[in-house]
């Protein structure tokens, strides 16, 4: 099982290159950074539970900027979007920031996709809520046309056109692994249909991930596909969790790691880097 971290990099907390020194020299193997364009200022975009969201969620730097600074300063992690909203994002351009970012860092970008939560904020995008994963497949699919074809098009509901020539293709062949997120009973269905890894959030609970992995395994090999590996998100620093999902055959952990200026962030990372240790030593 690998390790690695989950977080929110803002302007309030450590800067991004640091970050990924500080993960590498720890032995943790990627770094997965969270994406909000913005966040409206409508009860709409609050949780239920809270008053207002927490400030990490409307500071966030842009994905691709982050994982660049912490590419560059950095030979091992992997660089992963946690998630990266491809229903707010333009499948052309973001085709060329990830295939950009796969040459800065040799390869080692995943692609973390989802269609989001927060119905505003994808509102204010021109998204639609309602056909907001058929938008995702269609965003998926083209993306994966430009990176595999000298001249590519697709020809959709929502993203069409005509042959186009777009490079750089990514240094991973056919493309960077696509990262599909979600808790969702449909989570399966689009990890099994375009996606090489399932990412769900801890939060669903250690026997729905163990449940979810066997039928994810079963599914697949069905369908004449190899393993398919899982990630968890947002998992807490603590052993007995880890132990939980072990045991439910999750590949990768993904620790969350709160967003804190650099000394207290150096401090977190060597208690969970302890954590990890006591799994892989």
């Amino acid at each position: 099982m690998e390790f690695g971290v989950a977080t929110f990099v803002t302007d309030e907390g450590i800067a991004p290159a640091r970050l990924g020194e500080a993960l590498e020299e720890r032995g943790f193997a990627s770094l997965f950074v969270a994406e909000h364009t913005h966040i409206p200022v409508s009860r709409e975009s609050r949780w239920p539970e809270s008053d207002e969201l927490p400030r990490k969620y409307y500071r966030t730097f842009d994905p691709f900027v982050t994982l660049t600074a912490a590419a560059v300063v950095t030979e091992r992690i992997r660089l992963g979007t946690g998630i990266l909203l491809l229903v707010e994002r333009d499948p052309i351009t973001t085709a060329k920031e990830i295939a950009s970012l796969d040459h800065v860092s040799a390869g080692r970008v995943a692609v973390g996709i989802g269609a989001g939560w927060n119905l505003e904020e994808m509102r204010n995008h021109g998204t639609d809520p309602k056909t907001r994963m058929t938008l995702l497949r269609e965003r998926v699919q083209a993306m994966k046309e430009i990176w595999a074809k000298d001249q590519a098009e697709h020809h959709g509901t929502f993203v069409n056109f005509d042959p186009i020539f777009c490079w750089p293709k990514p240094v991973q062949r056919p493309h960077p692994p696509i990262v599909v997120g979600g808790n969702g009973p449909k989570a399966l269905d689009r990890t099994l249909e375009y996606g090489d890894c399932w990412m769900p959030t801890y939060g669903l609970g250690s026997e729905e991930i163990a449940r979810r992995i066997a039928e994810l395994e079963r599914r697949a090999m069905e369908a004449g596909r190899g393993r398919v590996p899982v990630s968890v998100y947002a998992v807490p620093g603590e052993r007995e969790a880890v132990a939980r999902l072990a045991d439910a055959g999750v590949d990768q952990v993904l620790f969350d790691l709160p967003t804190l200026p650099a000394e207290e962030t150096y401090q977190t990372l060597d208690e969970l880097a302890a954590v990890a240790r006591s799994f892989t030593a």
